[in-house]
């Protein structure tokens, strides 16, 4: 093929485009489906439960519309990081939803799925050939049984290998965002280096052009550079909204690392072929020395309860940083006092939305605020000891007063009952990579019989 037509879209599967996105790509020729189902953006608790962010509903629908529309084109569709995090529980899911689809449409498509979820016993006899990825320290091997899920980020080459095989639909665990989309252009023979950066740009269906809630893209690869063009009529890609996209989940805007190697657009151009599609040229990939798969973990480390309360009180936000400290305090105080609990047997953490949540001590506007919601989380060992520390704070919660007041104000909870029990919690535990000698090595692709009605 001379040309290859991606097109992508949504940014994520789930998270809905317009119909006619589809339409209006199959009617410029598209030659393949392309889009991620998967996130890391939203922490560690998707890939350390095994759930997904997205709603089994909203998934379905996205999914009945991309089926209908692979295969009334014959081409083929391909998702990534089924599940959000894509273990092996969330291809199953995502697989589940497909042959439901597939049943009720009437549809006869070849289904591959590949699963990226990785074993500690087998990772622990590649220990010297994993490395750490800043900030992670070196592996200790006690982390690869500490985690509940692990999972290694794919490349290309497992996609290709199902849809060699003839898969009609490629349903992956976790992969480079990029994979999904290079996959089949790579396969049909494009070069390298636009096929990569055209997938980087497309990884997020619409977020390169100028209105990213107007749905998708399309992106046709040749031999010279690719042109990017959204799929609603009334939306654009200018160079500026193209190229930005390089700024986006990337530590350096030139260049990014991938399995097989690095996309380098340094020396790339982009140009306005007219005021909707935007030509790409220069772009090349440097192919790595040595292969690698990155591996992602998460493990529980104890269980929170959440409270949350809103002051309106002027007396109080004029000095909100002293409340902030006493209420500290005295959290302390009277835990230890009715709970016989210390230093480390739990934690928690005070954030004054309105005020300083995010920034903390780097918010530069010191000023009283209008208002400010307090959340109080409270970390233990387990969910217990957990809400019994939230339930102690609770009169604070609700009526503590600044050191110069002599009446108890009255807060506003935001909930009642005031603790929410927020269950297990968990952290990014692996942030590595392994040295592989095959880029399938560590993937498990089953492509079985067309599934049909």
């Amino acid at each position: 093929m001379n040309e290859v037509r991606v097109l992508t879209p949504s940014g994520m599967l789930g998270s809905g485009f317009p119909p006619e996105t589809l339409t209006r790509g199959i009617e410029l020729g598209a030659d393949v489906i392309a889009v991620d189902g998967g996130s890391t953006d939203s922490g560690p608790y998707y890939l350390g439960s095994g759930t997904a962010k997205t709603a089994a509903a909203a998934v379905a629908q996205d999914l009945r519309l991309m089926l209908r529309a692979a295969a009334s084109a014959g081409i083929p569709l391909i998702v990534g990081s089924c599940g959000t995090s894509g273990t092996d529980s969330g291809v199953d899911w995502v697989a589940g939803i497909v042959r439901e689809i597939l049943a009720a449409e009437g549809l006869s498509l070849r289904v591959a799925t590949i699963y990226s979820e990785q074993q500690p016993a087998v990772l622990r006899s590649l220990l010297g050939r994993i490395r750490p990825l800043p900030p992670a320290n070196a592996l200790d091997p006690e982390v690869l049984d500490s985690c509940s899920h692990i999972v290694g980020m794919m490349g290309h080459e497992p996609i290709v290998r199902a849809l060699e095989a003839g898969a009609d639909v490629v349903l992956a665990g976790r992969a480079t965002d990029t994979a999904i989309a290079a996959a089949y252009p790579l396969m049909k023979g494009l070069p390298a280096g636009p096929t990569w950066h055209a997938a980087k740009i497309v990884e997020c269906g619409g977020q390169c052009t100028t209105n990213p809630r107007a749905g998708g893209v399309l992106a046709t690869i040749d031999a010279g550079g690719f042109t990017i063009e959204p799929l609603d009529p009334g939306n654009a890609c200018t160079p500026t909204s193209v190229a930005a996209h390089m700024l986006y989940e990337t530590v350096n805007p030139f260049s990014m690392r991938e399995p097989a190697g690095t996309i380098v657009v340094s020396d790339a151009t982009y140009r306005a072929l007219d005021d909707r599609r935007v030509r790409v040229e220069g772009s090349r990939f440097e192919p790595a020395a040595q292969h690698t798969i990155k591996l992602e973990g998460a493990r529980v480390t104890g269980y929170e309860t959440m409270s949350f309360t809103a002051i309106r009180d002027p007396h109080i936000l004029g000095q909100i940083d002293t409340w902030a400290a006493l209420m500290r305090k005295t959290i302390g105080e009277w835990v230890t006092r009715t709970l016989g609990l210390g230093d480390g047997d739990y934690e928690f953490d005070l954030r004054l939305y309105g005020h300083n949540a995010i920034l903390d001590d780097l918010e530069p506007d010191r000023s009283p605020p209008r208002e400010v919601g307090v959340m109080l989380l409270v970390h233990a060992p387990d969910q217990q000891t957990a809400t019994a520390v939230a339930k102690v704070a609770n009169p604070l919660m609700l009526h503590l007063p600044t050191p110069d007041m002599n009446y108890l104000p009255s807060l506003a909870f935001a909930t009642s009952p005031a603790e929410t029990e927020r269950g297990p919690v968990y952290e990014f535990a692996l942030n590595h990579a392994v040295d592989v000698d095959s880029p399938t090595a560590l993937f498990r692709i089953n492509l079985p019989e067309a599934h049909s009605a």
